[in-house]
């Protein structure tokens, strides 16, 4: 469903909260004479003749403009009718009945509230706001409308795919127990359920939905019904309330009027989700300053589940590599800012890390390269995220409040899918674009191009300004050449930007070189470098991007969840000499950018001198330069040249004539799909338990195990560690620390049986099932690198492996090598990995290729 509120608190009158009415707020016609004459004669039409593949093109546009007036005078949109035009035209072909069904039930249902303004009657939500995960009650009271709800209709109570919570009818002493009420002593309610297919029931195929059924009478104009969630009068807890922080988490009720389970969505009510306890910190600071140049670290404080805490913030010491730098005040707000107003005095790399004053709390932030004479500076920003205008959760200003306070961006998009979305809502993004866009924080106005893998796969578009933009919508631009050719009419190319991403994969064998200079090639749905490497094989000249496809408003600084957006979001970083709109939108076209997988990474990659992103002349020898600077020791650099890796040197192995102690666990998989444009290959859900045998384990540390709903790691009392990880596309390690070590020692795993899972499966090799195993690996001796394990899937090969590591590892590395080729067009780029599993690419650098080079 699509907030009215979320609409209506721009600039209108709280009247449109609570009621669809048949006139404006101002009581007058929404539509002009015009479209109210064709709505009239189209509301006629369909009553007297179905929709047809004769007539369903003109009246699917008469719908589209419809549905857009609508949205524009604050009215609610319900959230399936925007995605009901894409199939009809986007694209030419045979329309099916079901698409002929789905047109004329919303012409009835628009009709059916535009002849009444008070047909819907008016729900309001009670209660809140809520302590995350804590239990509470809420309730939801609808005052019928004029149209009565007869024996066998009622209402239907959603769920949000990706809230969290939980309903059920059956145990009033339990947890989430959901009870109805009415003031009509003739009505009673039977518990029933309905399929109900999209966000509020099964995303991607129907699932059964709570019905509460009418009987004995009809609900009629003014009776009362009060659905309660969390009803503790029979000594239940209450409901357990989700973990996301949000302004606007969804309780969506529908209304059927009679037997014929035809479900109408009541307006969203805004119900708020506060944090819960302190428990960590993260500071967020530029990457590369000038000496002496004043600026600004922001301390941000978190609770488990990322959201702002409910606790204030202590007082915070900052440390600049290891001493004590400042000394915040407490402070109410989960967000405490150090301004450095002399800036570094001294030249070099500077770490930041930061802990509360009694030493409880403790965290890190990106660390800074501070030069004399930068030639460049690095923007971090987010290009792929959602809010409640789509499938997600909160609004639109929280969308853009969280990426400029608590993410500390540079800059971010607000890609709503456009099958979602409606003239109104394109509005409020220009709106908020221009609103929430300063000197310290630019805002660029885009949307995601949704369409299948089949016809062109989902791309973000951006544009460099937002006044006056006019989206080029699936709806209307059902495939990839017809994007690109309503982008190129309606737009200077030069003010526009498209990344294609991987989930539901962008088509790799086009690419219009004016519009779309970068590829995504990782976010919490995966990694999924081969995606980039796809575009590069097809002899396009792209680089490399990466961003969260957050759906809870959270770009930028994201908690991945259970489900498809299992992993912590990306980062895009872009090369610029300041930070102004234009500046960061020409690096975006010119390609100087770089990916990480969420860590603020310094990269620098030159090859013969010139930087990532570029097309240098043509020269057999090829001298390439690289440098990582991160938070964490850096793991292992490879080099890769035309697809395949010609160098590689890892970091922390321990070598040398000596007894290693410490040891790298790491877990793996694929995500490349097995044909060729399908979505990527699922993730691998790792988990069990290991030992440590013929060894002592010291200490077992978790690496980047942020997911709070999927992983989980405790070592018991007895030392064996049981534990549960992701990996698609990467992989996920856990550090160990041994000791009384014997030339036989084993790390002995049994993995658990599962099944490969996330949104957008694939279509050819559907997800797979794999069986409980137990592996055995020794320990790697002197003379080995790592000794792996093999872990068989169907059409896959998965892999366990372990590495003895150092004791410290260095966090900025240089390195250099000497290439050389007698072929035009070669390209090389860099990918690193950090001790904590996080990592970064480099955009390619191309040698020769062009006559002019």
């Amino acid at each position: 469903m699509k907030p009215l509120a979320m609409n209506c608190m721009y600039r209108k009158s709280l009247l449109c909260l609570v009621l669809l009415a048949s006139t404006s707020c101002l009581g007058e016609d929404y539509l002009d004479a015009t479209l109210r004459s064709e709505v009239d004669t189209l509301i006629k039409d369909v009553e007297r003749e179905a929709t047809n593949a004769q007539n369903v093109h003109d009246r699917a546009h008469l719908l589209w403009r419809w549905t857009n007036a609508w949205a524009l005078d604050d009215r609610y949109v319900p959230v399936n009718l925007t995605t009901a035009f894409s199939a009809i035209l986007g694209y030419p072909a045979p329309t099916r009945p079901s698409q002929h069904a789905l047109i004329d039930m919303y012409i009835k249902e628009l009709a059916f509230v535009d002849a009444d303004a008070t047909v819907l009657g008016r729900l309001v939500a009670l209660g809140g706001p809520f302590e995350a995960i804590s239990y509470g009650t809420l309730t939801q009271v609808f005052t019928v409308g004029s149209a009565d709800i007869k024996p066998g209709g009622g209402l239907l109570i959603g769920r949000h795919f990706m809230a969290g919570y939980q309903l059920q009818t059956s145990d009033p002493t339990a947890p989430d127990y959901t009870t109805i009420s009415s003031t009509n002593p003739n009505v009673t309610f039977v518990v029933d359920s309905h399929p109900l297919r999209g966000m509020h029931g099964g995303f991607r195929g129907a699932t059964g939905a709570l019905v509460f059924r009418v009987e004995g009478s009809s609900l009629t104009a003014g009776d009362v019904v009060t659905v309660t969630y969390g009803d503790t009068t029979k000594g239940g807890e209450g409901m357990r309330m989700p973990d996301i922080g949000t302004d606007f988490m969804v309780f969506p009720i529908y209304v059927a009027f009679d037997s014929n389970d035809h479900y109408i969505s009541l307006p969203l009510q805004p119900v708020s989700i506060t944090g819960t306890d302190l428990e960590g910190v993260h500071a967020f600071a530029p990457s590369i300053v000038k000496t002496g140049q004043p600026f600004e670290i922001s301390i941000r404080a978190r609770d488990h589940f990322y959201n702002r805490p409910k606790d204030p913030s202590p007082r915070w010491i900052l440390n600049l590599n290891d001493e004590a730098a400042f000394v915040t005040e407490p402070t109410e707000s989960a967000i405490s800012l150090v301004s450095l107003s002399d800036g570094l005095a001294k030249p070099g790399v500077y770490y930041v890390s930061v802990e509360s004053e009694d030493g409880s709390i403790r965290g890190i932030g990106n660390p800074i390269l501070v030069e004399d004479e930068p030639t460049r500076y690095i923007y971090w920003g987010d290009t792929h995220g959602h809010s409640g205008f789509a499938e997600g959760l909160g609004t639109p200003d929280s969308f853009m409040r969280w990426a400029k306070e608590d993410a500390r961006l540079d800059y971010v998009t607000h890609s709503e899918h456009d099958i979602w979305m409606d003239d109104r809502e394109w509005l409020v993004l220009i709106d908020n674009v221009v609103s929430f866009s300063d000197e310290q924080f630019i805002g660029f106005l885009g949307y995601e191009w949704t369409r299948s893998k089949f016809l062109g796969g989902h791309h973000n578009v951006i544009f460099r300004t937002a006044e006056g933009r006019e989206r080029v919508p699936a709806q209307l631009y059902g495939t990839l050449t017809r994007l690109y050719q309503g982008l190129r009419d309606k737009h200077d190319p030069q003010d526009v930007v498209v990344i294609p991403h991987a989930h539901q994969p962008g088509n790799y064998r086009h690419s219009d070189p004016d519009l779309e200079p970068l590829v995504e090639i990782m976010s919490q749905h995966g990694t999924f470098e081969w995606f980039g490497q796809k575009y590069l094989d097809h002899g396009h000249e792209v680089g490399f991007t990466a961003a969260s496809d957050n759906h809870l408003s959270q770009p930028g600084y994201t908690a991945p969840k259970a489900g498809g957006l299992s992993q912590r979001g990306g980062l895009g970083a872009l090369l610029a000499t300041e930070k102004t709109r234009d500046s960061l939108f020409d690096a975006m076209k010119q390609l100087d950018a770089y990916a990480t997988s969420g860590d603020r990474i310094i990269l620098d990659f030159t090859l013969n001198g010139s930087r990532m992103g570029k097309r240098i002349a043509f020269s057999e020898q090829r001298a390439l330069k690289g440098r990582v600077i991160g938070a964490w020791p850096v793991a292992e650099i490879a080099v890769i040249k035309n697809g395949e890796e010609i160098w590689h040197k890892d970091y922390i192995a321990a070598t040398g004539d000596f007894t290693p102690s410490r040891y790298k666990l790491s877990f793996g998989s694929d995500s490349e799909p097995l044909h060729e444009h399908d979505n990527p290959r699922g993730w691998k859900h790792w988990s069990g338990s290991f030992t440590v045998n013929n060894a002592r384990l010291v200490s077992a540390e978790p690496m980047d195990f942020s997911n709070t709903q999927s992983h989980r790691f405790v070592v018991d009392e007895d030392g064996v560690v049981h534990f549960s990880t992701l990996t698609r596309g990467e992989e996920s390690s856990i550090d160990l620390v041994l000791d009384d070590i014997q030339a036989d020692a084993t790390v002995d795993i049994s993995l658990n049986a599962g099944q490969e899972y996330g949104g957008g499966p694939p279509t050819f090799r559907p997800h797979q099932a794999f069986e409980a195993t137990t592996i055995s690996i020794k320990l790697p001796s002197r003379e080995e690198s790592s000794t792996h394990a093999h872990v068989p899937m169907q059409d896959y090969t998965d892999y366990v492996k372990i590495r003895a590591i150092i004791e410290e590892g260095i966090k900025d590395v240089s390195f250099e090598l000497i290439d050389s080729g007698s072929t035009h067009g070669d390209y090389y780029y860099f990918r690193a990995v950090m001790a904590n599993d996080a990592m970064a690419w480099s955009s390619p650098i191309w040698v020769g290729g062009y006559k002019t080079l």
